[in-house]
């Protein structure tokens, strides 16, 4: 499951060496060389730097990742609610500071990073996407991924488990993806979304509706869930997309935005004896968003003009960022489809 991602607050520069600390040992257990460990620390320090001098703190978000060559690395997302950055170019330049220090903050991310995106708004804030590979990028230019995904899983604050979860299998003819919440939250909300999870590996039906029957037969011991299962046949060129309870669908493309309703219902305790696949033709550019109900549900790309532009990361984690409650596991999922 897409559940290791860890969230830091960053209110001053004392959470610096927590930070580092705990970002290096991820580094080190994953097989990066000194050399390596030593850039992420260094971006994880000017990633902090950045949100106390020019946003008054913010979050950053760590998670352990692999591209679509196998490669290996550490993302970092960094988000805040501050004013913005307002000439984006001419800050990109070492030298160029607005609060009188050397001003090689932007700079050094971007140079040191193996991919560096920065989105931001006047008033709105800034997300700063940074990957670094445990070994070295020879071609920082790598073709477009068949397949794009992206994911924000987070627990409720105080929890150490997440009842949220993720999990996609891809294969030459289809991808499958399976986005799931546990009633409440805690280790029963987990159980029960592991246990899902499992069939949902394991599973070779080829229809959503298929899959939510053969979820709910296996998970009726535990506290239930809700969930949407999304295929994609490479084929036919076309998703097939089913859901029960309240996980939010959104299709969205450049020009258009659909939202997909679920059918009521807890998977594991009670589901309508008669569910349809919601069959959604593939579009070029076109963009699923998934959301857990720790995610309020009023949102429009329209107020994130040229997002879709960036990495799905930047996305997930601007949606994170503006509404995420606070007071239950919280879940992003962008996928986007590459033909």
């Amino acid at each position: 499951m897409d559940n290791e991602q860890l969230l830091f607050t960053v209110a001053d520069r004392s959470y610096f060496a927590l930070l580092k600390k705990d970002i290096h040992a991820l580094a080190i257990k994953m097989g990066f060389n000194s050399e390596r460990a030593g850039k992420v620390d260094i971006v994880v320090a000017e990633l902090v730097s950045n949100l106390v001098k020019h946003a008054n703190g913010g979050h950053l978000l760590v998670k352990q990742i692999k591209d679509n060559l196998g490669g290996e690395g550490i993302e970092l997302v960094s988000m805040d609610n501050g004013g913005g950055i307002h000439d984006l170019k001419r800050m990109l330049q070492d030298g160029i500071s607005t609060t009188n220090t050397l001003g090689h903050g932007l700079g050094s991310i971007q140079r040191l990073s193996d991919k560096c995106e920065i989105y931001t708004q006047k008033d709105w804030g800034t997300v700063i996407l940074s990957r670094l590979y445990k070994d070295a990028v020879i071609n920082p230019i790598k073709p477009a991924s068949k397949v794009e995904i992206s994911t924000v899983v987070i627990p409720k604050p105080g929890e150490e488990v997440c009842g949220d979860g993720v999990y996609y299998k891809l294969t030459k003819d289809k991808l499958k993806l399976f986005v799931g919440d546990g009633l409440g939250h805690g280790p029963n909300a987990a159980k029960a979304i592991n246990d899902a999870s499992h069939v949902f590996k394991n599973s070779v039906e080829d229809s959503p509706v298929d899959v939510i029957r053969e979820i709910h037969q296996s998970v009726r011991k535990t506290r239930g869930l809700v969930a949407s299962v999304a295929i994609f046949n490479f084929k036919e060129k076309v998703w097939r997309i089913c859901g029960v309870g309240n996980i939010a669908v959104k299709v969205q493309s450049f020009l258009n935005s659909k939202n997909y309703v679920s059918h009521n219902g807890i998977i594991g305790h009670n589901i309508p004896n008669t569910m349809k696949d919601q069959l959604v033709p593939y579009e070029p550019n076109q963009t699923l968003l998934f959301c857990s109900d720790g995610i309020k549900t009023r949102w429009e790309l329209y107020k994130y003009p040229g997002i879709l532009k960036n990495d799905l990361s930047v996305l997930t984690a601007a949606l994170y960022k503006d509404h995420t409650r606070n007071t239950d596991d919280a879940s992003v999922v962008a996928v986007k489809i590459n033909l």
